[in-house]
């Protein structure tokens, strides 16, 4: 799944525009890689995303097109 739908469908980032800017602004990582929108995510990779002069760190737990506001939270864990 790319990136930027990611972050949208597991409520990191609510939108996907704002997930888009995120990322070309070179504010999220992918396993302590700058990452684009379109890389690919997978179960276990480690994304950090900077939120002005707060940073989350989180690891991909599972992987879903669509999801319900509840089961969001299980896409991921915070580290």
């Amino acid at each position: 799944m790319r990136l930027d739908k990611f972050l949208k469908v597991s409520r990191l980032i609510k939108r996907r525009t704002v997930a888009n800017e995120a990322c070309d602004s070179g504010r999220v990582m992918v396993n302590d890689r700058v990452a684009k929108a379109s890389t690919t995510v997978k179960a276990g990779d480690i994304i950090e995303i900077s939120f002005g002069n707060k940073t989350v760190r989180v690891e991909v737990l599972d992987i879903r097109d669509t999801t319900k506001k509840e089961e969001a939270k299980d896409m991921f864990k915070y580290l």
